[in-house]
């Protein structure tokens, strides 16, 4: 139940960061206003509390598996919000990276 609780906060925390990114820069770059951005700001504030609720005590393993999820989720959020396709190259990096996300936070420790 651990690590489905791990998953869960690693995603809504990647849905977290990168919409409110996301938010700030269509406000800014395509001029939508200050509201876009505001509440870009806002939820970008969310990402932050989502990542300290993880049952990992060490925020430096968290921060560095967290990392892999936002690459991965950064892509799946190009192809699905701005109709971007990745390459092979884009999803093998990808799957590299939540594979070494996976040994960093659920490998038995010694």
């Amino acid at each position: 139940m651990t690590i489905v609780r791990s998953i869960a906060l690693f995603l809504l925390a990647a849905l977290a960061e990168i919409s409110g990114a996301w938010l700030i820069w269509k406000g800014w770059r395509e001029h939508r206003g200050l509201i876009w951005i505001a509440g870009g700001v806002l939820i970008l504030g969310l990402y932050g509390f989502l990542a300290a609720l993880q049952p990992e005590q060490h925020f430096g393993r968290v921060l560095a598996a967290y990392g892999a999820i936002f690459v991965a989720g950064s892509l799946a959020w190009a192809a699905i919000v701005d109709k971007f396709r990745p390459g092979r190259w884009d999803l093998v990096g990808a799957a590299l990276c939540l594979l070494g996300a996976a040994v960093m936070m659920y490998a038995p420790r010694d």
